[in-house]
């Protein structure tokens, strides 16, 4: 699908180097999209009133502090693996029966906090997910936190389930939908990888964005699930695939944009020039 201007943006952002991208680069961007110009200056007015991109002197745009917690999530994809350790059982548990359903700001943001994670519901107001990410309860309770997990919600650890709970809990994610996705993801990078050297210069860069984006939010969207739950091999094959699609198709854009932000620089130039002879 293509991307929308907002999602478009974003995703440029959330990608782009720490000193940002120039408004020239994004409206090109946009262009390959068939969106034009004025839509994505408009986009970008709006997203930065709603405090999710903020701009310098220069006219380069970067993510905001609002949206800088997400974007440091989606922009580590690629190291997802270093995440995770051995699982030995435990549960991280989330109780959000706190968190009402009438403050829906509050209650929209802690939905998203739990999603990124991978928690489920085991019961209501009750979300879990195994116990096997790097820093433990503590590390997971902060990065909930800076996910927007409303502050009332209590983050900790379980562990000796009834029998009954423990099959519950291990059912709870679609493991055969996410290794179908896993391969599916593969094969696609795969033959993306072979055919973007000859398709022509737009329709690579289209392609790679569109495959790309796809696959970098299922993978940082992937609840990061331990053995024996899902064969975690699987996973890897499609992060390492994507490290190098990402390569690839980093080294198309990198040349276009190169091009789009030196061309509006060089016909003002040429348009300086000019208005200097006529008033010669």
């Amino acid at each position: 699908m293509r991307p929308t201007p907002k999602r478009l943006i974003l995703d440029l952002l959330s990608t782009a180097p720490t000193n940002g991208m120039p408004v020239a680069g994004i409206i090109a961007a946009g262009q390959l999209f068939g969106i034009s110009g004025n839509n994505i200056r408009v986009t970008l007015a709006r997203l930065r009133a709603g405090g999710m991109v903020e701009q310098d002197t220069r006219g380069h745009y970067r993510l905001a502090a609002r949206a800088a917690a997400v974007g440091k999530q989606v922009i580590a994809w690629r190291t997802v693996e270093d995440r995770v350790h051995g699982w030995d059982g435990g549960w991280i548990g989330v109780h959000t029966a706190g968190v009402q359903r009438s403050e829906r700001r509050a209650h929209r943001h802690s939905t998203r906090a739990l999603r990124f994670l991978g928690f489920e519901p085991l019961a209501a107001g009750l979300h879990l997910r195994p116990d096997n990410l790097v820093g433990g309860v503590a590390a997971v309770r902060q990065h909930l936190l800076d996910l927007g997990l409303d502050r009332k919600a209590l983050v900790f650890r379980m562990h000796d389930l009834d029998s009954a709970a423990e099959r519950r809990a291990r059912q709870l994610w679609n493991t055969a939908a996410l290794r179908d996705g896993y391969r599916r993801s593969l094969i696609a990078v795969q033959r993306s990888t072979a055919r973007l050297a000859t398709l022509p210069p737009h329709a690579a860069l289209v392609e790679s964005f569109e495959l790309g984006g796809r696959v970098i939010r299922q993978i940082v969207l992937d609840p990061l699930l331990p053995e024996p739950l899902v064969p975690t091999d699987e996973r890897k094959a499609l992060v390492t695939a994507m490290c190098s699609y990402d390569r690839v198709g980093r080294a198309c854009w990198s040349v276009f944009l190169r091009h789009a932000v030196a061309e509006p620089s060089a016909s003002r130039r040429q348009a300086t020039r000019g208005g200097q002879k006529d008033a010669a």
